[in-house]
């Protein structure tokens, strides 16, 4: 089982739209902190805070030459909150499907007592 305190740290980040869409643009190639920051008018320290905080949670790697941070998306986590998630998705299928069934059954009872209430029409007599 996935520890707890990672999908903590991995379902905060992507709690923010910004992360949200860094990790998008991240998806694509590898950027630096500036060419991540750019889209969102926000300063080179205030997307370094948003990369620590998916650093944090093992989303993105970050590495230094000379003096420019080059950030590269780490997908494992990801593919661990997915699995975390599918498995609720198979309750919520199961249980969709039982109501789905329950639905379908009342239909058809109800369509049987409206067939069978039906009043038959006699032929006039001669």
């Amino acid at each position: 089982m996935v520890e707890q305190t990672h999908l903590d740290a991995v379902f905060h980040a992507l709690a923010d739209p910004t992360r949200r869409a860094m990790l998008g643009q991240l998806a694509e190639r590898e950027l630096t902190i500036g060419e991540l920051a750019t889209p969102f008018s926000m300063s080179f320290a205030g997307a370094s805070k948003h990369v620590k905080v998916l650093e944090n949670a093992g989303l993105v790697s970050r590495t230094i030459r000379g003096r420019t941070h080059f950030c590269r998306l780490q997908a494992a986590r990801l593919a661990e909150a997915d699995a975390w998630l599918k498995r609720y998705e198979r309750f919520w299928t199961e249980r969709l499907d039982t109501l789905e069934a329950l639905l379908r059954a009342e239909d058809e009872a109800n369509a049987a007592v409206k067939a069978s209430s039906k009043p038959t029409i006699k032929a006039p007599k001669k």
